[in-house]
């Protein structure tokens, strides 16, 4: 039995759990008793045999506990650490270009939209609500240059219940739309806006976070300042890297005393221990050794990387390198909001390297479910707070169910939890997941006036 503290436990579950831990990529806890504080966190994790002692210390009833159906588990929340709220409205369409060319004739025209709240409320709530539904308890969102609207996208994440890194869009440089940039003083003012604002309204698992759109869209002196405000508020930084060759030309051809892409993020103080990079396909091994020595993260999104035909990150050799990794939807590039989808696009990704290079070592199943949570934790230095189901962790948690009316799969008698697991990773949707606890707190199914 662990136990963190001596508080009283509000929420009981005696079933299976699934979980990740640094040493093993699935850990299976068969008939376990688990324990949730007031605070929502886990305040007991132990064996079925201890229930009665457990009931003892922790000040519950037998009749408290809820017993999961058979073949139900609970797993870790998945965490998204890359998706652009404001695409969502077109998911699922316009994957014809390349990522330059596909910005410029989709994605600023729709994000312009964004100034007006009545349209960018429908948006967020149907995006907040959808990864919600499919499990994603944390989201790393790209809003707009809009501070107004980008405070609103937290507003409603917080209203939801949802896990939440929100960043107000900075880009003071953008050829292809004219209207849809700010002046470098306007950028920096704004950003410092939607910072005072979001962390004013006490939200207790939503904040902000440092978002230069990407390099080519951003001054030098953008992106100092922009590396000055994130050190001095210990912020979160997000940003995109090396997605295309194309773009990577580019950089090199504006930032032309950098040594390379990565780079120009450290260069400006924003390459750190709290930063997350979207892409990664075309790093350099010197590239990847900046992220390991900064403890920088990478953002895995090889739904969009296929779909605008980027590249293939090379998940074994990002590993190798001992690079925090998560995996990230990046909605709309990636046109499925379901970190599911994630999961198997980047097994298909690993596959396809394999047949390029037959010696080539593919990444399991069981990794990229460690990828969606607990790596998705520590690529957003959350690992403290939330990934799996240490004591004293936040419960982020989703109850699995595969015998729900219209399962998109069946079960067998001979199947085991792990054979169980497996099909959902593959086969499951959000008919499967019956509810979601973010911080203790039950958010799906929504509440009926939601």
């Amino acid at each position: 039995m662990l136990r963190s503290n001596e508080s009283r436990a509000e929420k009981v579950f005696r079933g299976t759990f699934v979980h990740s831990t640094q040493n093993e990529a699935v850990q299976i806890l068969e008939d376990t008793v688990l324990g949730v504080d007031k605070e929502g966190k886990i305040s007991f994790l132990g064996r079925a045999d201890e229930v009665k002692q457990l009931s003892q210390t922790w000040e519950f009833q037998l009749s408290d506990i809820r017993q999961l159906k058979q073949g139900e588990f609970f797993m870790p929340g998945m965490v998204d650490t890359h998706i652009h709220a404001p695409q969502y409205s077109y998911a699922g369409t316009a994957l014809d270009l390349p990522l330059l060319q596909w910005l410029n004739k989709y994605t600023f025209p729709v994000e312009k939209q964004y100034r007006n709240a009545k349209f960018a409320e429908d948006t967020y709530t149907k995006v907040v609500k959808r990864t919600l539904k499919n499990g994603t308890t944390t989201a790393c969102y790209f809003a707009t240059i809009h501070t107004d609207t980008s405070l609103l996208l937290g507003e409603i994440a917080d209203r939801f219940g949802q896990r939440a890194l929100v960043g107000k869009v900075c880009m003071d440089r953008n050829e292809a739309v004219i209207d849809y940039k700010e002046s470098t003083k306007e950028s920096v003012e704004e950003t410092k806006r939607f910072i005072y604002e979001l962390l004013k309204r006490k939200y207790p698992q939503v904040k902000p976070i440092i978002t230069p759109r990407f390099a080519p869209s951003c001054s030098e002196e953008l992106l100092h300042s922009l590396g000055q405000i994130a050190k001095s508020n210990d912020l979160h930084i997000q940003s995109h890297i090396s997605e295309n060759r194309e773009e990577v030309a580019l950089v090199k051809n504006m930032f032309p005393a950098c040594s390379s892409y990565t780079d120009v993020y450290r260069e400006y103080n924003l390459l750190t221990s709290k930063t997350v990079m979207a892409h990664g396909c075309h790093l350099t091994d010197k590239e990847l050794e900046m992220f390991k020595t900064s403890g920088a993260a990478i953002s895995h999104c090889p739904n969009s990387n296929i779909s605008l035909c980027s590249g293939m990150l090379d998940v074994r050799r990002v590993l190798k390198h001992n690079v925090k990794l998560g995996l990230g939807t990046d909605v709309a590039g990636g046109y499925s909001p379901s970190m599911l989808d994630a999961i198997r696009r980047a097994l298909d990704t690993s596959k396809a390297l394999k047949i390029q290079n037959p010696g080539y070592e593919t990444v399991s199943y069981k990794e990229f479910f460690r990828l969606s949570t607990l790596g998705g934790s520590q690529a957003l230095s959350l690992d403290d707070t939330i990934g799996n189901f240490e004591v004293g962790k936040d419960f982020d948690a989703v109850l699995i169910s595969p015998s729900v009316p219209d399962s998109p799969f069946d079960v067998f008698e001979s199947d085991t939890t792990e054979n169980i697991l497996e099909k959902f990773l593959n086969l499951g949707d959000d008919r499967n997941i019956v509810e979601v606890y973010v911080a203790g707190n039950r958010v799906v199914p929504f509440e009926k006036s939601a």
